[in-house]
């Protein structure tokens, strides 16, 4: 037993023989005279005090309550599902992972607190490590979730409608993608009737450096940002054509960022092209991206070009439907 411990013991002693049971219940049960007192100590003191009768039946000693900073403040704090919540929303709304000392502090929680909710919401899949292992950035399951959220009801009907007849417009298959983490999320799509075409299933995810959704959301990033996002992508070679050098590929954002829209000259797979805009929601940002794309033997890229004010039309029906 460490010196602090046996001291606090002894003064504990001397409390109780001199003032009684009800000095006891007056002072905070982790804490004595200044000193730390483990709940172990503290359940063994009142065990020895017992009479020897009493001893056998006490078999179990409730633990201490929990500090005011473990509890619940509903008042100031809401419940832990609201917290849960509002960690959550800021760290998607923010667009970057954070340190728990910056969720504690814009929460307006203790780090304790802000552990606790983090360590859950890692078990559930809805927060994930940064690779610095100290921020935290959503997780699968919260990306799970915005994606089922946005395929949900109505709303999802009426912009697989705007899909629809894009595709019967533009006579080629149409998707429209998300930027989940690091990779081009498909949100909807609907085939045209062609023998030849690619299929992609809603929910697969697609390289960003090398697909025309993909490099329109590189585009569309704060250069700064941009440029540490492009660092750490593996610029894996799909095809004779795809941008492999990161200076190539910072160049060809800046000048999709000037034109307004992306393509993909058969970087992602041979014999295919594709051109992509933005779906902007009502105050400007980028949500998704509304693309076409055909294999070379129907559609060249000058003719995937000449379909753009199609696809912007149809990004600007979508703006309501976000």
């Amino acid at each position: 037993m460490s010196a602090p411990a046996i001291a606090a013991l002894h003064a504990w002693n001397e409390v109780w023989r001199h003032r009684g049971r009800a000095v006891e219940q007056s002072l905070r049960p982790d804490v004595v005279h200044g000193h730390p007192f483990p709940d172990r100590l503290l359940s063994f003191t009142r065990f020895i005090r017992m009479p020897r009768s009493a001893r056998a039946s006490a078999a179990v000693i409730p633990a201490a309550a929990p500090l005011q900073d473990d509890a619940e403040s509903v008042g100031v704090s809401g419940s832990s599902a609201e917290r849960s919540l509002r960690l959550l929303a800021m760290l998607a709304s923010e667009g970057r992972a954070l340190t728990l000392a910056e969720l504690a502090a814009r929460l307006g929680l203790p780090k304790g607190t802000a552990h606790r909710i983090c360590t859950q919401l890692l078990a559930t899949g809805f927060l994930a490590r940064d690779m610095d292992e100290r921020s935290f950035t959503v997780g699968p399951a919260l990306r799970r979730l915005a994606f089922d959220t946005l395929n949900h009801g109505v709303v999802r009907g009426l912009r697989h409608e705007v899909l629809s007849a894009l595709v019967r417009q533009v006579g080629e298959t149409c998707n429209l993608t998300t930027l989940d983490g690091a990779q081009v999320l498909y949100l909807d799509r609907v085939e045209a009737q062609w023998p030849l075409r690619l299929t992609l299933d809603v929910g697969s995810h697609v390289p960003l450096h090398c697909t025309a959704s993909g490099k329109l959301f590189l585009a569309q990033m704060r250069a700064k940002e941009r440029d540490a996002f492009i660092g750490g992508l593996p610029l894996e070679r799909m095809t004779p054509n795809t941008i492999v050098k990161a200076d190539a590929l910072r160049a060809e954002c800046e000048a999709i960022a000037k034109q307004g829209y992306s393509c993909d000259r058969e970087e992602f797979i041979a014999g295919l092209v594709a051109v992509a805009v933005p779906v902007r929601d009502v105050a400007g940002a980028v949500r998704a991206a509304l693309a076409v794309h055909a294999p070379t033997a129907r559609m060249s890229m000058d003719d995937a070009i000449g379909r753009i004010d199609a696809l912007k039309a149809a990004a600007q029906k979508m703006t309501a439907l976000l």
